[in-house]
């Protein structure tokens, strides 16, 4: 298997749950001319756009992993960390989840926790680790366990620009009470990250369409896999 389908929503592809909405959602979008997928692109495109930079009401910070690259952070990771501590620095935030683990090898989390002590923490911030999920949808739902102690409370998901449409439409049907926190200044289109982009509104297509159509059919056990 390549090294991208290891990872990520892609490496459930052998489930016939996974694969009936994966149809579905590619039928879906054949009969719209493929101006399904335009929209959604489209969406994604305007959330990379107009992502705010810093925390707003909520108190608790959720900062995604991202792959690491011969067990180091790459740039996209260290500007996350580096806007997480932007937040913690400005004291916008009270704790911080740091989320992913890894196949091998120091976890995401450990990482990003490593370099925000060495960029320095002031007193008093709460730092939590994640260290089990690798993938989007999992971060989110073991941040949801975790954060089950402190009672329902808001929370800012960090992440880059093209990765915040995903973290929303997981958030949102995970029931979170959620705001966005973009990791770059601003978006700067390039060919690779027009590429990332649509690759992202492609996987948020199929998780929309999906869920949409195991509501619509009552099948509960695809609808366990996003809610």
């Amino acid at each position: 298997m390549p090294d991208c389908l290891r990872r990520g929503p892609w490496r459930h592809l052998s489930d016939l749950d996974v694969l009936h909405s994966l149809a579905i959602a590619v039928l879906a979008c054949v009969a719209s001319g493929g101006l399904l997928f335009v929209w959604y692109f489209v969406r994604s495109l305007a959330i990379a756009r107009h992502a705010p930079t810093t925390m707003q009401r909520a108190r608790t910070l959720l900062v995604f992993g991202k792959r690491l690259v011969g067990g180091h952070a790459d740039a996209d990771y260290l500007a996350r960390i580096s806007r997480a501590h932007e937040q913690i620095a400005a004291r916008r935030c009270e704790r911080v989840f740091l989320l992913g683990g890894a196949d091998t090898g120091p976890t995401e989390a450990a990482v990003a926790d490593a370099e925000l002590r060495r960029l320095g923490l002031p007193a008093g911030i709460e730092v939590i680790l994640e260290q089990s999920s690798v993938d989007t949808l999992e971060n989110l739902r073991n941040a949801r366990d975790l954060l089950a102690a402190y009672g329902r409370t808001p929370v800012a998901l960090l992440s880059s620009r093209y990765h915040l449409a995903r973290c929303a439409l997981l958030a949102r049907q995970l029931r979170f009470d959620f705001e966005l926190v973009a990791a770059e200044d601003r978006f700067v289109p390039s060919c690779a990250r027009l590429r990332r982009l649509a690759l992202e509104a492609g996987y948020i297509l199929w998780a929309d369409i999906g869920t949409r159509w195991a509501r619509l059919i009552g099948n509960r056990r695809m609808l366990e896999r996003v809610t």
